[in-house]
């Protein structure tokens, strides 16, 4: 089963947005200028960088662009080029297809049958023991 683990928010000024949520929240960022992305750390993290909460997620804020107008859920799958195909057979369509976050995994985005645009997520294979 597919879980939500990211979410993403798009703003018009990142660092307005990120003022915002840390005053409102407490989140930290850790920006990444060269993508027009922050990640919002929402939860504190386990030794293996993945929320120490069970149920807890991390997310991003991003700039606003053409492709993404309004927040975003992503899902975990364990095949994006899959998932993206059964998405297209039931009727959903891909905005972006699978794109490498180095060291992380992948990502994707698609829209749903009901118009809205949904992320998803595969993890980077785990290195071989030495």
């Amino acid at each position: 089963m597919g879980g939500v683990v990211h979410f993403e928010i798009p703003a018009d000024d990142e660092s307005r947005a990120r003022a915002f949520y840390q005053s409102v929240f407490g989140w930290t960022f850790q920006v990444l200028p060269e993508m027009e992305y922050s990640l919002a750390m929402t939860t504190p993290l386990n030794d293996q960088g993945i929320p120490a909460e069970p149920g807890a997620i991390n997310g991003g804020i991003f700039h606003r662009g053409d492709m993404l107008q309004a927040p975003v859920v992503t899902i975990d799958v364990e095949d994006i080029d899959g998932a993206l195909a059964r998405i297209g057979q039931l009727g959903g369509a891909t905005v972006r297809g699978r794109m490498e976050v180095p060291g992380s995994g992948w990502n994707a985005y698609f829209r749903d049958s009901e118009g809205n645009v949904i992320g998803l997520w595969q993890n980077a294979e785990p290195a071989a023991p030495a």
